[in-house]
């Protein structure tokens, strides 16, 4: 499980796997991201940051507050080829990102002003490994009306990990098989169902996917027994 105390330890060479040293991002480059992302910030109101994977049941940054809401514009998709963490090179799995279009469900957490640089670089350690991820300034509608501006991380298309092929049919065999130090991907995409279906949210994109990760592992399970 990943915790703070763990992102805190971790050496992000070794603590994720074994990453291509072309794609690792060295701590100077996580650092002038930060900067350069907190220089475009809109306003000087509280700094919310939306959570729609493994932020939502594992957050590990400290937050004041938080909230659910709608993001619109992006939707959830496996578009990020997962070579450590939950996968390998050598069987990549997939990792979940925002594209555009569409709407997504999530939940945000407004970051303490005291400890905002503290709780980002902790941040920055967790989604920006590789840089892969573009953290975009977006408006976001709180369940309770609110609105608020925050802190997302979406793909980067350019990204040398970004897959295009995001069908249920092409990834759920990766999802299905893929593993590393940090579990495996299944369990991720399993731990979102459950995440969501807590909250009463809705994703009908993950629905056909879950199912056929299911129906995959099921006959392993089968052919091994």
């Amino acid at each position: 499980m990943l915790t703070r105390d763990f992102l805190l330890k971790a050496d992000c060479k070794t603590a994720f796997g074994d990453i291509e040293a072309s794609l690792l991002w060295t701590c100077e480059q996580r650092a002038a991201s930060l900067a350069a992302t907190l220089s475009c910030r809109p306003d000087n109101s509280s700094v919310w940051i939306f959570g729609y994977g493994s932020l939502m049941w594992n957050p590990v940054f400290e937050a004041d507050e938080i909230a659910q809401g709608t993001l619109q514009g992006w939707h959830r998709s496996f578009c990020l080829r997962l070579t450590a963490g939950r996968g390998t090179a050598a069987q990549p799995g997939r990792m979940l990102a925002l594209k555009q279009g569409g709407k997504t469900h999530g939940l945000a957490f407004c970051l303490p002003q005291e400890r905002l640089q503290e709780e980002l670089e902790l941040l920055w350690k967790r989604e920006m490994v590789t840089g892969c991820y573009l953290p975009t300034w977006c408006e976001l509608q709180l369940d309770d009306g609110r609105v608020v501006t925050a802190l997302v991380f979406v793909m980067d298309p350019r990204h040398p990990l970004y897959e295009s092929d995001v069908c249920a049919s092409t990834i759920a065999p990766l999802i299905a098989s893929a593993s590393g130090p940090l579990g495996s991907n299944a369990q991720y995409l399993f731990n979102l169902e459950q995440e969501l279906l807590r909250r009463g949210m809705q994703d009908d994109c993950l629905t056909d996917l879950v199912q056929q990760v299911r129906d995959i592992q099921l006959l392993h399970h089968g052919l091994a027994g």
